[in-house]
């Protein structure tokens, strides 16, 4: 079986919908950004160290963990700690473009496994302080990198989007299938093409 080191619900939902089996449990890292850190550095030392801790409790089993987080440029925008927060960092996106980099690491056991990283870029429009707090309003923003959510009411301010649309939900899909039918594990290549 295939432990999803997330408790993101996105995460678990492209998983669901690659018809990829999995089970659940959460690494309880701390997930601070290093002072200096970039924004693909810090994803890809979150991801191991997510996989690495999942894998303390399943040694035996395929571990999967992911990082995400916006760079606008050169600020990494992680998940907004209050609504004014996630206000700011809206208001931040607003009207620019910005780039959503989510590393990814598959591991079993004490081998550092293997990763990829991914990169897309996504244009705001220009949003107004109505279209802002609405938005904050709704509580979608809460948890997500960026404070926004793509693949839910935050994409009525999406206006474009240049690279994978999963990577931008949390978790991108072709990574996660090149990861698995590159282990060299016969076992980990059939859930990668798993029957309906």
């Amino acid at each position: 079986m295939l432990v999803l080191a997330s408790g993101s619900p996105r995460r678990a939902q492209i998983l669901s919908e690659l018809r990829i089996p999995f089970l659940v449990d959460v690494s309880g890292i701390d997930e601070t950004i290093v002072s200096g850190e970039s924004a693909e550095a810090a994803a890809e030392r979150l991801a191991a160290a997510k996989a690495s801790d999942v894998a303390l409790r399943h040694p035996s089993s395929w571990v999967l963990a992911a990082d995400t987080l916006v760079d606008l440029a050169g600020e990494i925008l992680g998940k907004p700690r209050s609504d004014a927060e996630a206000g700011s960092m809206l208001r931040r996106l607003s009207g620019r473009e910005h780039r959503v980099v989510t590393a990814v690491r598959l591991l079993r056991g004490e081998d550092p496994g293997r990763g990829e990283v991914a990169w897309s870029a996504v244009r705001f429009a220009p949003l107004t302080e109505e279209e802002i707090a609405w938005y904050v309003r709704t509580g979608e923003p809460a948890d997500k990198a960026g404070a926004y959510a793509i693949q839910g009411l935050g994409a009525r301010f999406v206006e474009s989007i240049d690279g994978s649309f999963t990577n931008v939900m949390g978790l991108p899909a072709r990574a996660v299938y090149r990861l698995m039918t590159g282990a060299g594990d016969p076992f980990l290549a059939t859930l990668a093409l798993s029957s309906p």
